[in-house]
């Protein structure tokens, strides 16, 4: 119905108007809500806000040993066996943990470790009994040796550095510190071996040219800001659960200070987030950390974030290749920069990398970790319209990325044999039915942990494996305790990822078995696996909140 002047239809037409104008980008706001991941890391502002609500609170003994209402007799035999393995631990490596105890007063660091290798609530009384070392002084095959002169098996992977076992890396480092001696730390002029390297990772990368960076991060830092530079675009896309340095937003959410800035993280190998690629006109680059492949739209795995059983974990090669080669095509279709990050897995998975091992190219690539030689290092590989760092018809146009320690002659040497190396049968040898080893290697685990009867499975991305498990609690990250007691020594994230390097031999492999079933086996006859009837992973999860409520309220 109108008036005389007929308001009321030119009011509806001009709403219409209006909402045909902005459906478009209506309709690719929806598209980005509906690709973004439903986790926290999906929404950063969301999880910048939980975060800030969260209490911190402590156990105190009696809830430290019952936060799931455990029975008496199981309540026994955890402080009980918990009294003997803290008096194990605390004798055996007694001047290791005093080492640390010292230094941790003045090193952050040791202070972050210390505090997330649990969940936060066990952490107090778990530090005030139990002394975990952090300082070696020796390193030998696949073994390393703390203060006190105990040896451990190494599954730290030493961050992924460690690819073909710790005499490779002390090697590599003498002789390239030889080769360059002559030239000693001078910087800014190049050492030979500089060009011998980038003809080396040209060849590998199959990308046209190479910049040098003192880090894994760096060298992300520096491929997202050529690809903004190049494509005049600002946003970037990664993906939930991956790790691409501590810089900027590209670790959103809890952990990082930042406000949420030019980062969507959207959802990994769904159709959703090829949409929104398709759609967009400002997303300069997608980040692929190929590791996620293990763990697809999951975080990286530690114990401290073991509250309950739901952590899961498996390798999909053909799933995953099919989803990158989708990435390829509509990255090149929307003129969208493809880097891998293979700062953690480069040189893991196969000689060329995550490009041969998936059969697929990206734009840019950056490397770290192993390529070192056991020294520093990040670096980016990528196609020659996206290195330049100038435009000649704007000279002051620049995308300025320099270092002072870049292309450091003892780096460059490491870097040079390590390369060599690379070549050489003892390597390629470790590379011969690479996947069928480790993947065999694997089901031997799993096999022997099923026969000892043990709620624990481990999944692996070749050398790479985690563990999950197998019924509902609140304690599998004393797991990793009982194994540092069987002489396994796993990185600060515990059982959240071991790493083996591949001079791993079958007799080294199956210690490494024996141990891991003997620490599991201790810890279940200590009655940590104790589980109430008709416990789920949702009752734990549904109880540790209720129970955060009641500390913040």
């Amino acid at each position: 119905m109108t008036d005389a002047f007929g308001f009321t239809t030119l009011a509806s037409a001009s709403a219409l108007a209006a909402l045909a104008l902005a459906w478009p980008r209506l309709s690719q706001r929806l598209a980005l809500s509906r690709a973004k991941h439903p986790s926290l890391t999906g929404h950063a502002r969301i999880a910048k806000r939980v975060a800030s609500l969260l209490p911190g609170y402590a156990y105190d003994e009696a809830r430290f040993f019952g936060s799931d209402g455990a029975p008496a007799e199981v309540l026994a035999r955890r402080r009980e066996g918990f009294a003997r393995l803290a008096a194990q631990l605390n004798s055996r490596h007694a001047r290791s943990i005093a080492a640390t105890r010292q230094a941790r007063e003045s090193i952050s660091d040791l202070q972050f470790t210390g505090a997330y290798r649990v969940p936060f609530q066990y952490g107090a009384y778990l530090r005030q009994h139990l002394g975990i070392g952090a300082f070696v002084q020796r390193s030998d095959g696949v073994t390393v040796t703390d203060l006190d002169g105990q040896v451990f098996h190494d599954l730290s992977g030493s961050y992924g550095v460690n690819l073909f076992g710790h005499d490779f890396y002390k090697a590599c480092i003498a002789e390239g510190s030889a080769r360059v001696a002559d030239l000693g730390p001078v910087l800014g002029s190049y050492h030979p071996a500089v060009a011998w390297n980038v003809e080396q990772l040209k060849r590998i990368s199959g990308l046209d040219e190479v910049s040098f960076h003192m880090s894994g991060t760096e060298a992300v830092m520096q491929a997202v800001r050529l690809a903004r530079y190049h494509t005049k675009r600002n946003y970037l896309v990664r993906f939930s659960g991956a790790y691409h340095g501590w810089w900027e937003d590209v670790q959103p959410g809890p952990g990082n200070p930042l406000p949420p800035g030019r980062t969507y993280t959207l959802r990994e190998m769904d159709e959703r987030t090829l949409k929104v690629l398709r759609q967009r006109r400002d997303i300069a680059c997608v980040l692929v950390n190929p590791l996620q492949a293990l763990h697809p739209n999951a975080a990286a795995p530690s114990d401290g974030s073991l509250i309950d059983s739901a952590r899961r974990a498996h390798f999909d090669r053909e799933a995953y290749t099919a989803w990158l080669k989708q990435l390829r095509q509509v990255c090149s279709e929307r003129g969208i920069v493809l880097i891998f990050d293979e700062v953690f897995v480069g040189f893991r998975l196969a000689p060329g990398g995550a490009q041969q091992y998936f059969g697929v190219r990206a734009d840019m690539v950056t490397y770290g970790k192993t390529l070192g030689g056991g020294l520093p290092v990040g670096v980016v590989c990528g196609r020659r319209a996206l290195m330049k760092r100038f435009r000649e018809d704007r000279p002051a146009d620049i995308c300025f990325a320099r270092g002072t320690f870049n292309s450091h002659p003892y780096v460059m040497g490491a870097m040079q044999v390590f390369l060599e190396r690379m070549h050489s049968e003892p390597v390629r040898a470790m590379y011969d039915g690479l996947d069928e080893r480790w993947n065999r290697r694997a089901e031997q685990l799993n096999a022997r942990l099923r026969e000892a009867g043990v709620p624990v499975q481990v999944a692996n991305l070749s050398s790479i494996w985690t563990v999950s498990y197998t019924q509902p609690s609140r304690y599998n990250w004393m797991l990793q305790f009982y194994l540092r007691e069987q002489g396994l020594l796993l990185s600060w994230v515990g059982t959240g990822r071991l790493i083996f390097s591949l001079n791993h031999g079958d007799a080294e492999f199956d210690a490494v078995c024996r141990r891991f079933v003997a620490g599991a086996r201790a810890m279940q006859a200590d009655g940590w696996w104790w589980s109430a009837p008709g416990a789920t992973n949702r009752s734990i999860r549904r109880s540790v909140l209720r129970e955060m409520l009641r500390h913040r309220f």
